[in-house]
């Protein structure tokens, strides 16, 4: 029971605080953890693929490639994620999609998850082999940036994700394309020269045969900011890997990431690109698979290189048919954070060691404490009890009320009870800075997720 004017800010809270920020692609890290989303590999006509938000929220993952952009040039440009397509429609005249789903999947990932969300362009089935000369290649990277870049004032461009931004692009040719140098550098030149606060990325997919037959050029002539090698489905992928007294006795066989770990430091436009090594998520693969247990020895080799950056997956779909597999990733890596969580109904959840508030403190200690820890970049906040806090000059007394769970309504926008227009399932219903409707379609509950974020489940 509230019972002073003197309230400070929240009704006390028990916060979980990770060592860590849950972030994006950490360019200073060895335990990065990207995996793409969009192709649903696991099925190619319904199921398994769950939409973007649900592999955001509170797990390990901190990259997710979106695939694929592939076709760039308009105005047949065309984007495909396998049944999330379900959810777009076509822009008149155009085989654009339009998904605003992704939309605001995209926004809740970056804000509420701080998660960086990448738009991979080629993939298998880009087969238009570049762009006729330099200045085509030039023009098509400013379309594709006035597409999927920060939104001008004014512009009348078709943006498949509307208003949301990608944070960066990344490039996987299989086959030979023509000045892809020039499109990618001129991208690279963009987001450099965007001018904001934001941090935009470039990053790439070689196949790990060094060159890559269709990415030497570009790999060489572009400043990368991470390289997501995939050593799979080729002679020198993870399964090639020996153990320490094997192949030539260092640990390496025909597996060859101590060639790329050279390439990024001495041959690379960027001295400081990361290598990440790129695994399939389950024995979907044609070649290159290997366990929890065996890959944990290939990531403690790849470990003692400088430039390597973290463990890459294809594709979402697989990683999370694969029970336990990225938690094994996680536990190799030694990442912070939650567990994955793999194999629930629900989005994972934060598990994490807990600081608690005192109950009795001083206004301005508790007010400094609180203020402290909302607004704190190093520590990813979660309602595990909700208290009720009353005030005086010298003391709080407090009133502990039931913890929210999966099963119960609870929202994290200020409202004590659901406000608004029903909020469809996957939606956004509450959370700090919320200021939309709390309320969810029938059957649906708001469960709290995060102090900054309440989905419709």
């Amino acid at each position: 029971m509230l019972r002073s004017r003197n309230l400070l800010a929240l009704c006390g809270i028990i916060f979980s605080l990770s060592s860590k920020v849950l972030a994006g692609f950490d360019p200073t890290a060895s335990n990065n953890i990207a995996v793409y989303w969009g192709q649903n590999s696991i099925s190619l006509t319904s199921g398994g693929q769950q939409r973007l938000s649900y592999y955001c929220a509170n797990t390990p993952i901190n990259i997710i490639p979106l695939a694929f952009l592939y076709t760039i040039k308009t105005p047949s440009t065309t984007i495909n994620f396998a049944n999330a397509g379900d959810n777009c429609t076509l822009f008149s005249g155009s085989q654009l999609l339009s998904c605003p789903q992704l939309e605001e999947d995209i926004q809740t990932c970056q804000t509420a998850h701080n998660k960086s969300i990448l738009l991979s362009i080629g993939g298998a089935t880009y087969t238009e082999g570049g762009f006729s000369s330099p200045a085509e290649a030039v023009q098509m990277a400013g379309a594709v940036w006035e597409m999927f870049g920060p939104k001008k004032e004014g512009s009348k461009v078709e943006r498949p994700f509307g208003d949301a931004v990608v944070d960066g692009f990344d490039i996987d040719l299989e086959a030979v394309a023509v000045n892809m140098v020039d499109f990618v550098g001129e991208l690279r030149r963009l987001m450099d020269a965007d001018g904001g606060k934001k941090k935009f990325y470039m990053s790439g997919a070689p196949q790990c045969p060094f060159p890559d037959a269709a990415m030497g050029g570009l790999m060489d002539g572009v400043g990368f900011d991470f390289v997501m090698v995939q050593f799979y489905n080729n002679w020198c992928g993870v399964d090639s890997w020996k153990a320490s007294g094997g192949g030539d006795g260092n640990g390496e066989s025909q597996f060859n990431f101590e060639r790329w770990d050279q390439w990024a430091r001495e041959e690379s436009k960027n001295k400081g690109v990361k290598v990440l090594l790129g695994v399939p998520g389950s024995q979907a693969a044609g070649r290159g698979y290997v366990n929890g247990e065996v890959l944990k020895g290939v990531v403690e080799y790849v470990k003692g290189f400088e430039s390597f950056g973290g463990v890459m997956m294809w594709d979402m779909s697989q990683v999370y048919g694969n029970t336990g597999f990225l938690d094994s990733i996680q536990a190799a890596l030694g990442s912070d954070g939650q567990s994955s969580g793999q194999g629930s109904g629900l989005p994972p959840t934060q598990t994490a060691s807990q600081t608690t508030i005192p109950t009795s403190l001083p206004s301005s200690q508790l007010d400094s404490l609180l203020s402290s820890l909302l607004s704190s970049q190093t520590a990813f906040v979660t309602i595990t009890t909700t208290v009720v806090v009353s005030a005086t000059a010298t003391e709080f007394s407090t009133e502990e009320v039931p913890s929210p769970t999966t099963a119960s309504v609870k929202s994290t926008s200020g409202s004590s009870t659901p406000t608004g227009a029903p909020v469809p399932h996957w939606g956004t219903c509450g959370g700090i800075y919320h200021l939309g409707s709390t309320v969810c379609e029938s059957p649906y509950q708001c469960v709290v997720l995060s102090v900054w974020y309440s989905q419709c489940l």
